[in-house]
């Protein structure tokens, strides 16, 4: 088949997104696919090696997300007459905002079939940037607009099927379970991390992802206050970049926790993130924005449980005690909860089989699946029964 993966954000940016969308590349590649990203052009480096194409178009960074870019990418003539040249058999977009555009715009035009993929709790990113509820319904309106143009939507677990339920989606929804590729270090590399880090032997208390306070990192920093308070030995290392990094710095020093903190920045190299999850103690993730985390998967595979918040859409595939630890959504307990993991070995170790028994799953499992619907809607369009994507359905 030939695929294309939209994605609003790629490659240099690591996000959630953009990993799954490199992941799906990669996989779907290995298979015999043939794979085109398309994306906004982020980096004008050279990208040699890898095995699919990449057709960027220009964008504009975001005022408040510096580290993304945005436009239509109809906008850009370079690339339009590229992506003329490209032979397609389906699109399957990863975000429905830039991306989704031009995905839906490709399946009309081409009269192919259209996955859209959910990923996000988007209603609160609104209400985050406009800072009015209302105005944020209606943006998660146009969102649920969208998805119900695709021929199918997939998303990454069976809590955020309820999420799309909550913002009016009544349409079919394939869960798609993000899958791992993660391999266990040399115990050379672990000793190069220790040392690049400055970890010593301490307990890690691991964190990978954006900086955001939307990550309920406020309430990890405060944790880790607790935790020292109690006079409890912990390293606290965020992997990762964005935009609340300063207010993070600036609120760990108030609470005296920066010489128990690293922060890596953006880790680009798949064995040094690999030893940084087999490092951990325990993989702290009190998230409550988002709907599923493959960072959690990623630990997993390396044998690390997570700390995750009771309730959480993220929690539900954690059995406290057995394949990770849950805890209230305070500072108070997340550290009693840390501080039990990290001083209990044999709970600990417990933990670290379960999780890597029931959450870590091969991302080519994920793929034989994702194969299977993209051929039947392939099929389904040349039957002529897809949807009429033309038409708006508000």
């Amino acid at each position: 088949m030939r695929i294309a993966q939209l994605s609003d954000s790629f490659l240099p940016i690591m996000d959630g997104v953009a990993r799954v969308t490199l992941a799906y590349t990669e996989t779907l590649c290995k298979m015999g696919h043939e794979l085109t990203v398309i994306a906004p052009l982020c980096d004008t480096g050279h990208r040699g090696g890898l095995p699919f194409e990449i057709v960027d178009f220009k964008a504009v960074r975001l005022p408040l997300l510096k580290q993304y870019k945005t436009a239509e990418a109809r906008w850009d003539k370079h690339y339009m007459e590229r992506i003329k040249m490209v032979p397609l058999d389906i699109v399957h977009t990863q975000s429905p905002f830039a991306a989704g555009t031009e995905a839906l715009r490709l399946a009309v035009e081409r009269n192919i079939p259209l996955v859209g993929m959910f990923h996000s709790k988007y209603e609160d990113d609104f209400v985050k940037a406009v800072h009015s509820r209302r105005i944020a319904h209606i943006g998660t309106r146009i969102v649920v607009d969208f998805y119900n143009r695709c021929d199918e939507v997939w998303t990454v677990s069976e809590s955020s099927v309820d999420v799309m339920r909550e913002y009016g989606y009544r349409g079919d929804v394939q869960v798609m379970l993000n899958g791992v590729s993660m391999k266990p270090v040399s115990r050379e590399k672990l000793d190069e991390i220790n040392a690049r880090f400055d970890l010593g032997a301490s307990p890690v208390l691991l964190y990978v992802g954006q900086l955001d306070w939307k990550k309920n990192l406020l309430n990890l920093i405060l944790a880790a206050g607790e935790m020292k308070k109690a006079g409890t030995d912990f390293r606290l290392v965020f992997a990762g970049q964005g935009i609340n990094r300063e207010e993070m710095e600036n609120k760990l020093n108030e609470l005296g926790l920066m010489p128990h903190t690293r922060f890596t920045g953006h880790i680009t190299e798949a064995d040094t993130l690999a030893a940084l999850y087999q490092r951990a103690a325990v993989y702290a993730f009190p998230s409550l924005y988002d709907t599923a985390s493959m960072t959690v998967r990623e630990a997993a595979a390396l044998g690390t449980p997570s700390v995750m918040v009771r309730g959480a859409t993220t929690a539900s595939i954690v059995e406290d005690g057995e394949n990770g630890f849950l805890c209230d959504d305070t500072p108070e307990d997340l550290a009693r909860v840390i501080t039990r993991a990290i001083t209990d070995p044999d709970a600990l170790k417990k933990a670290g089989e379960g999780a890597k028994k029931t959450i870590s799953i091969p991302w080519e499992q994920t793929m034989e699946k994702a194969v299977k619907r993209y051929e039947n809607l392939i099929e389904l369009g040349r039957q002529g029964k897809l949807k009429d994507k033309s038409k708006r359905l508000l």
